[in-house]
């Protein structure tokens, strides 16, 4: 890999996606057409128990007709998604072949959970081996521990964070970071080249659990890394990942994601 940094393009768009999980509990098929009605650029699909979402040749008949590509498909790694697809290694596989099937760019995947040994034991290498045969980037999401009784508990393997494991890419979740007290900025500055995929979100720090606050409303420097990405030449997609269910109407829930996709631009320099 050669060293030497690159010079910031200024003519390189970032495209940001609209997450699936950012519409809960609407449909794969409302998200094409709430990212396309709010000028998103991208869809990223979380694979769930909707048919449509683990149906390659339909969601390629989404992206025709609302003329939308897909950007990211998110392998149901989930506690809520693990009757999907059975056995943990069926779901990297098959989420790596919709990968190329419906021509995304990355592949997010969660870290194995703790009880999951034998699948922990070889993850790191496993997923690049399935990443080598496919020729698909699989970027793992950085997480955050549990507490039970004001104790931590580690949830996943080997760890929560990506720093240190031996991960080819990474996702990259600013909630998450939020539960897990890190800074992102100094962890995309330590990660490097291997930041695959981000996760555009925010936390408040207050909280065990990721909370998917919208950029700005939570405590990391979200709008530092996005310039952070520009002025390294980072050329991967932002995708848009919060949470609506607290709004009070279908309005105030694209009002949100139309704030959200209006902090990309401006941060991404696009506007």
């Amino acid at each position: 890999m050669d060293p030497t940094p690159r010079l910031p393009d200024p003519e390189r768009k970032r495209p940001v996606a609209l997450s699936s999980s950012s519409v809960y509990p609407l449909k794969i098929a409302d998200t094409f057409a709430i990212a396309e009605d709010l000028g998103y650029d991208a869809v990223e699909v979380m694979i769930t128990g909707d048919p449509l979402s683990r149906d390659p040749d339909e969601l390629l008949d989404y992206v025709q007709y609302y003329q939308l590509p897909i950007s990211a498909i998110h392998a149901p790694t989930l506690l809520l998604t693990q009757h999907v697809w059975g056995d943990a290694w069926n779901k990297i596989h098959l989420a790596a072949k919709m990968v190329k099937r419906v021509g995304a760019d990355v592949m997010v995947a969660h870290p194995p959970f703790a009880w999951q040994r034998r699948y922990a034991a070889g993850f790191p290498e496993g997923v690049r081996r399935v990443s080598d045969a496919e020729g698909v980037k699989i970027g793992v999401e950085n997480m955050y521990p549990w507490q039970v009784a004001r104790r931590d508990v580690m949830m996943y393997a080997p760890h929560w964070s990506p720093l240190g494991q031996n991960y080819e890419w990474v996702t990259w979740d600013f909630s998450h970071a939020a539960a897990s007290g890190m800074d992102s900025l100094e962890a995309m500055r330590q990660l490097g080249p291997r930041l695959g995929h981000v996760h555009l979100t925010d936390g408040s720090g207050n909280s065990v659990m990721d909370e998917h606050l919208r950029p700005g409303h939570g405590t990391q420097p979200v709008a530092e890394c996005l310039e952070y990405l520009v002025e390294t030449d980072w050329d991967g997609v932002v995708a848009a990942e919060v949470s609506t269910r607290k709004a009070k109407s279908a309005d105030q829930r694209d009002e949100w994601l139309s704030e959200t996709l209006e902090f990309a631009r401006r941060h991404l320099g696009q506007l």
